[in-house]
């Protein structure tokens, strides 16, 4: 599953324009100065990445599914997401 974590972390940097180093497990999306838009290129390179559909409505974050309140949950939702698609 390190795998996953350092994927999704490279993609996170990615959008932030930082080095996967500079992202935290407890970083907020808003502490790397991801905005929403970033945040929605985020969830599709992410979905891209690992073929998974990530339950994440892009006109009402707080009301999705999908925690995005810091990357360690981002990290945690998306090995979920790829376990389902496994079994």
């Amino acid at each position: 599953m390190s795998d996953i974590k350092d994927k999704v972390i490279e993609i996170i940097a990615e959008q932030a324009v930082l080095e996967p180093s500079d992202v935290k497990m407890d970083s907020t999306l808003e502490d790397l100065g991801i905005d929403s838009l970033g945040l929605v290129e985020s969830i599709f390179a992410i979905e891209e990445a690992f073929d998974i559909q990530v339950p994440f409505n892009a006109n009402d974050p707080q009301e999705s599914d999908f925690d995005i309140s810091d990357v360690a949950s981002i990290v945690a939702g998306v090995e979920k997401l790829v376990k389902e698609q496994i079994t």
